[in-house]
C-alpha cells in the first residue's frame, strides 16, 4: 500500500509538471500577467541603483512654464536652448517634443540644431490609421541598415506599425539622427519594455534611446546589426538582448527623480554651470508641469515621466547592463527540478512537514529568482515553477491525507474491537507497524475458558447465562486491555488473547503472566459478588505460551476478515489451557513462555508470583514434549519461586 502511495503521488507531480511545462510554452495570459507582477515585485525589493552621471534630465516643470510661459513654446526659444547646451560642451541632446507641424521658427531651430550638430529627435507611430508612403529621402538613414538572420521573421513578424509621423522637414534634415518614442505598456498598464525595433513600410526603425546611445557610444547606423528575434549588436562591444518581438526588458534604475534633474529654465536663465553639462547626454522632456501628460506606470511607480524611463534604457546601454531573459530550457529544466523533488518527497513528509517544504522551496525558488534578477540580470520566470510546486504539494497532502483517512478508517473499523484505543492510535500514526497482509512473528498467546458455564446455561434461561457471561466477558476485557494485549475474538464462553502484534512488544511474555494473573484476581472478586448475590460462581481456566505464529488479516476478501493468529503454537495453548482442570489449577504455562519471563523472577520483575513445574507432556496431536508450569499468585511482600521440574518421562496425553 505504501509503495503504491508513493508510486502515485509521484505521477500526479510529474503529470503536473508536464501540465506546467505545456502552460509555459503556451504563454497563458494569466500567469503572465503573475509573472509580470512578480517582475515588479523584485524591481521594488531591488531598490534604485545609483545612475551614472552622464545622462542629465533637462525638465520641462512647473518652475519652466511659471518663467517662460505657458507650453508650447516657439521654436526660437526651443532654439535659444539647443544653442546653450551647445555652448556648454553638452555631448547629445535628445528631445521627448514631436515637433511634427510647421512653424515660422523652424528655419531659427534648424540652424541652430545644424550648428550644433548633435540633436537627436523623436518620431511616432500610429499602429491604426495608415500614413503617406514614405520615400527614401525621407528615412534619412535612421533605420536598420543591418539585419542579421532575416529570414526569422517569417516565423515571427516584428511589430508592425501602419502610419508614421515625422519631424518637418527642415528639422529633420539637421537631426544628428531620429528614433522612435513609442511606448507600448503590458495589458496592465506597466511600461516594462522597450520596443528597440518597429516596422513600417518595409523599414525596421530602432527606439530613440539606442539611437541616443549608439551616437554617444560613436556607433555608426550601418554598425548597428539587428539579429533578428534575439537582440541587437552594437558596434563590438555591447549586445542587447531582446524578446522575440524586438522588445528590451527596461532596467529601471529607481522610481522618479532617480536621475539628475535639472529645470530647463534655469538653463535659459544661465544658472547652470558649463561643468555640470559639458558631456553629457542632455534629456529635455516634461516631467511634472500641469497640463503636459506624458506620464507613465513602472514598476516602482505609477506615475512616471516618460522622460525618465528614456533615461534608464539610455543609462543601462551605456552601462551594459541588461535583464536577459534565461532560456527557455532553463525555465523548464527549473519546473523539472522541482516537480521531481517534489513528486519524490512530498509522499514521504506529514502535512505540517508538508506545509515546511511547501514554504522551503517556494521561500528558496523566490530567493534564487532574486539573487539572479539582482544581482546577475537574468530573468527567471517564477510563476510557473511556483504554481508548478503550489500544485504538488497540495495535491500530494490531499492524496496523502485521503489515503491515510482511508488507512486510519480500515485500522480502526480492524484493531478498535481488538486493543485499546492507544494502540489504535499508534496503528494509524505508525500503520506500517501492523502487516495487515500476514507475517510470521513471535507472540506469546494466552487462551482462556469458563469451567462450568455449559452445566450453569442448561439449568436458567438463556437472558441469565448471557447476562453472567457478558459480565465476566466485559471484566475479562477490561484486564486484557489494562495489560496491552490484543483481543483475538470470543469463543463462546472462551477468550482468545495475544502479545506481540499488531504492536512489537519485546516484553509479550511478562505482558500476558501479568494479565493472566490479574485477570484471577478479578475473577476471584466476581465469585465473591456473585456468592453475595446467591447466583452459580463460574470458575476459569487459563493457558500461556510463547512460540512464532502466522499473524495477520485472515478471512474471506470482502466478507468477512478478522485480525488473528494461526499456528501450531496457538494449538498448543489450547490443549495446554485443557489441562488446567486435569491439573486442578487456574494457569499453566509452557516451558516456552517460562525462558522468556525466567530472568525477570531472577532480578525481581515479577514479584510473590510461584511457578512450579508439573509434568513433561505430549498433548494430543503433538510428538515433541513440553513441560507445563503452574502460575499462581503469592501474598503481597512474598519471594517469587520458581521450582523446576526435573528428569521426569513425558507423559502422553489422548483426551483434547
Amino acid at each position: 500500500m505504501l509503495k503504491n502511495r508513493h508510486f502515485i503521488t509521484f505521477l500526479i507531480g510529474v503529470i503536473i509538471t508536464a501540465v506546467s511545462i505545456a502552460l509555459l510554452l503556451a504563454h497563458i495570459g494569466f500567469f503572465e500577467a503573475v509573472e509580470n507582477k512578480l517582475i515588479d515585485i523584485r524591481f521594488r525589493l531591488r531598490g534604485a541603483i545609483h545612475p551614472p552621471d552622464t545622462v542629465i534630465i533637462a525638465a520641462l516643470d512647473e518652475q519652466s512654464i511659471e518663467q517662460h510661459g505657458r507650453w508650447p513654446w516657439s521654436r526660437d526659444k526651443i532654439a535659444q536652448l539647443v544653442k546653450m547646451l551647445s555652448a556648454s560642451g553638452a555631448e547629445i541632446v535628445m528631445y521627448d517634443i514631436i515637433f511634427s507641424e510647421t512653424e515660422p521658427n523652424d528655419t531659427t531651430l534648424s540652424n541652430a540644431m545644424n550648428d550644433s550638430g548633435n540633436v537627436i529627435l523623436p518620431m511616432t507611430f500610429d499602429f491604426n490609421k495608415p500614413g503617406a508612403p514614405l520615400n527614401q529621402s525621407q528615412l534619412h538613414n535612421n533605420y536598420y541598415q543591418n539585419i542579421q538572420n532575416a529570414y526569422k521573421f517569417e516565423q515571427i513578424p516584428p511589430i508592425n506599425a501602419k502610419g508614421i509621423k515625422l519631424p518637418v522637414e527642415p528639422l529633420a534634415n539637421v537631426a544628428m539622427a531620429i528614433g522612435h518614442i513609442n511606448m507600448l505598456a503590458d495589458s496592465d498598464g506597466t511600461l516594462r519594455w522597450e520596443t528597440m525595433a518597429i516596422e513600417h513600410n518595409g523599414y525596421l526603425f530602432p527606439s530613440i534611446d539606442l539611437q541616443v546611445a549608439a551616437s554617444y557610444l560613436g556607433v555608426p547606423q550601418d554598425r548597428i546589426v539587428l539579429d533578428a528575434t534575439q537582440g541587437i549588436q552594437l558596434g563590438k562591444k555591447r549586445y542587447i538582448p531582446t524578446n522575440h518581438w524586438g522588445q528590451m526588458l527596461i532596467h529601471y534604475y529607481g522610481p522618479s527623480h532617480t536621475f539628475t534633474h535639472i529645470s530647463i529654465s534655469d538653463i535659459l536663465d544661465g544658472k547652470i554651470a558649463k561643468e555640470q553639462l559639458y558631456g553629457k547626454i542632455i534629456l529635455i522632456g516634461a516631467t511634472e508641469a500641469k497640463g503636459i501628460f506624458d506620464l507613465r506606470v513602472t514598476p516602482f511607480t505609477a506615475e512616471m515621466a516618460g522622460i525618465e524611463k528614456h533615461a534608464s534604457v539610455i543609462a543601462s546601454i551605456l552601462d551594459d547592463k541588461f535583464l536577459k531573459s534565461v532560456p527557455r530550457s532553463a525555465n523548464i529544466l527549473v519546473i523539472l527540478f522541482f516537480g521531481l523533488f517534489l513528486s519524490v518527497t512530498v509522499s514521504r513528509v506529514k502535512a505540517i512537514g508538508g506545509m515546511i517544504l511547501l514554504i522551503a522551496t517556494l521561500v528558496f525558488l523566490f530567493l534564487s529568482g532574486y539573487y539572479l534578477f539582482t544581482l546577475k540580470g537574468f530573468w527567471l520566470n517564477l510563476t510557473y515553477p511556483a504554481v508548478n510546486i503550489l500544485f504538488i504539494v497540495m495535491t500530494g497532502t490531499a492524496f496523502r491525507y485521503a489515503i491515510e483517512e482511508r488507512s486510519a478508517k480500515q485500522i480502526r473499523d480492524m484493531f478498535s474491537s481488538y486493543v485499546t484505543a492507544r494502540v489504535v492510535d499508534e496503528l494509524i500514526k505508525n500503520p506500517n507497524m501492523a502487516k495487515l497482509g500476514g507475517e510470521k512473528r513471535e507472540v506469546t498467546i494466552l487462551f482462556s475458558d469458563l469451567r462450568g458455564f455449559t452445566t450453569f446455561s442448561e439449568k436458567h434461561s438463556p437472558e441469565d447465562a448471557v447476562q453472567i457471561l457478558n459480565e465476566y466477558l466485559t471484566a475479562m476485557t477490561e484486564v486484557v486491555f489494562r495489560w496491552e494485549g490484543t483481543l483475538d475474538k470470543f469463543i463462546g464462553d472462551a477468550i482468545l488473547v495475544f502479545w506481540g502484534a499488531p504492536l512489537k512488544q519485546e516484553n509479550h511474555a511478562e505482558l500476558a503472566v501479568k494479565c493472566a494473573l490479574n485477570m484471577v484476581q478479578r475473577l476471584v472478586e466476581l465469585q465473591n459478588k456473585w456468592k453475595s448475590e446467591g447466583k452459580y460462581v463460574l470458575d476459569c481456566g487459563i493457558g500461556i505460551n510463547t512460540g512464532a505464529v502466522l499473524v495477520g488479516n485472515i478471512g474471506a476478501v470482502g466478507k468477512k476478515m478478522d485480525y488473528t493468529v494461526i499456528g501450531d503454537h496457538v494449538n498448543l495453548c489450547s490443549r495446554i489451557e485443557s489441562l488446567t482442570r486435569k491439573y486442578e489449577t487456574r494457569i499453566l504455562i509452557t516451558e516456552y513462555t517460562l525462558e522468556k519471563i525466567r530472568h525477570l523472577i531472577a532480578g525481581g520483575g515479577l514479584s510473590h508470583v510461584s511457578i512450579a513445574g508439573l509434568d513433561n507432556v505430549i498433548v494430543k496431536g503433538k510428538e515433541k514434549p513440553v513441560t507445563i508450569y503452574q502460575l499462581m499468585n503469592l501474598d503481597t511482600g512474598s519471594s517469587s519461586m520458581l521450582t523446576e521440574l526435573g528428569n521426569k518421562e513425558a507423559v502422553k496425553l489422548t483426551e483434547k
